[in-house]
């Protein structure tokens, strides 16, 4: 019980902040005030819009805001978000253009299950499109699955990759985006021996922890510092009677979210105030960059507790991935029997998430692979989230993404569309 009332002490927190900046931003926005000379009720209000819509924002899952797609013939044409294969915890969703060939390029992005939504991705989705036929993994809030789905942990989490890479077939090339990483390898090596000819034909690592103390973080290092016990005893609360999952052990997004706001609180903080002078003078939009930004970072999602304790445990503490010693559903996983499956990895020269050798230790683990299917790439001056949706990806990264999968499509892939189409 005391770890239900937690959960729902944060979420009654998040219910009275945003009810003060809709109560601030009422009263200060009274017709009568407009009089006053004063700018005080010009920045109430200013503070109360901001405060309700960050609030506001933390428990609603925002849209992918995909709708159209100019293909070469010069028309826009429809993009229908659709679910493929849908599961308990997670769906395979396609972006399908209506009216376009299929691109030959048929591509799946393991989107992170790390506290927010596969829509942290929408970037990527989008510089994709013009030229691929685009899938990717659709993570649930763990707050409204039912307890009666049962768990779900990092040896569910890669099964489920298993089922999608089958569904999508062996012409598929996979990209899978930092947390996620180590497991769409293992799920790689699982198939490399139990099902070979559902492999995909490339493998793009990018800013993944394949190997955690390769070059060690604050990540890295809180993994290290603290027990087991004492991150269950901290982190880990039931949720709410309110959810569909009520009674179900979860790591809440609004703690995480707390977490990554005082990694760097000072600023989050400027941001905030700056935000709060431009709508006080009128200088602020409904889709300005600060809205645009933390509309999806504020927007987080519950993890399972399993899924949780099984990443730190495993991934990170006992590093069974780097060590060739992860066991799925029984069944010990051996790396080296990928001898197929191009792999490129892909870092950030300043990532301190994910540091420069994490990733890039993969290669290492792919003892069946040649060297000549092996590739890496070292963004330089590039941090976490620029090598997968910032301009170092669409300046540099995806040209050298899509070369990769072209050279080791085993057919002649798409051309690339034109390059002033667009997604709307």
């Amino acid at each position: 019980m005391r770890y239900m009332m937690s959960y729902d002490l944060m979420e009654t927190v998040r219910n009275t902040n945003q009810w003060f900046g809709a109560t601030a931003l009422s009263f200060a926005s009274y017709p009568a005030f407009a009089m006053v000379p004063n700018p005080a009720f010009q920045w109430m209000a200013a503070w109360g819009e901001v405060t309700e819509r960050s609030f506001q924002r933390m428990v609603a899952k925002p849209d992918w805001g995909i709708d159209t797609f100019t293909c070469e013939d010069g028309r826009d044409h429809l993009v229908n978000i659709k679910t493929v294969v849908e599961r308990p915890f997670g769906d395979l969703v396609h972006f399908e253009v209506t009216g376009r060939k299929p691109a030959e390029r048929k591509v799946l992005i393991v989107a992170p299950m790390s506290g927010h939504y596969a829509t942290l991705l929408r970037s990527t989705v989008k510089s994709l499109i013009r030229d691929c036929e685009v899938y990717i993994t659709d993570w649930h809030n763990a707050r409204d699955i039912p307890v009666s789905a049962g768990k779900f942990d990092i040896e569910d989490y890669t099964l489920y990759l298993v089922d999608f890479m089958r569904e999508l077939g062996p012409d598929t090339h996979v990209i899978a985006v930092c947390q996620p990483a180590p497991l769409t390898l293992a799920a790689t090596a699982y198939l490399a021996e139990q099902d070979p000819d559902a492999q995909p034909r490339t493998l793009t690592l990018i800013g993944g922890p394949i190997d955690p103390d390769a070059t060690p973080t604050d990540v890295t290092d809180f993994g290290r510092r603290v027990t087991m016990g004492q991150l269950e005893e901290t982190m880990i609360q039931r949720v709410g009677f309110q959810h569909k999952g009520a009674g179900r052990k979860v790591y809440p997004g609004l703690l995480q979210l707390s977490s990554f706001m005082s990694m760097n609180a000072e600023t989050h903080s400027k941001a905030f105030l700056d935000q709060i002078s431009r709508v006080a003078k009128g200088q602020a939009s409904d889709h300005d960059k600060h809205n645009k930004f933390y509309d999806e970072y504020l927007a987080v999602m519950d993890m399972t507790a399993e899924f949780y304790l099984s990443t730190v445990d495993r991934i990170f503490k006992n590093r069974e991935i780097a060590r060739n010693e992860f066991v799925v559903d029984g069944h010990k996983v051996d790396i080296g029997k990928i001898t197929t499956v191009a792999v490129k990895t892909v870092e950030g020269e300043n990532d301190d998430i994910s540091a420069p050798g994490q990733c890039v230790a993969a290669l290492d683990l792919l003892t069946g692979l040649p060297d000549e299917k092996k590739a890496a790439h070292l963004e330089p001056g590039a941090g976490h989230y620029g090598i997968f949706a910032g301009k170092s990806w669409r300046n540099n990264i995806r040209p050298l993404v899509l070369d990769f999968i072209d050279s080791n499509s085993g057919a002649t892939a798409q051309k690339p569309a034109n390059k002033n189409a667009n997604v709307a």
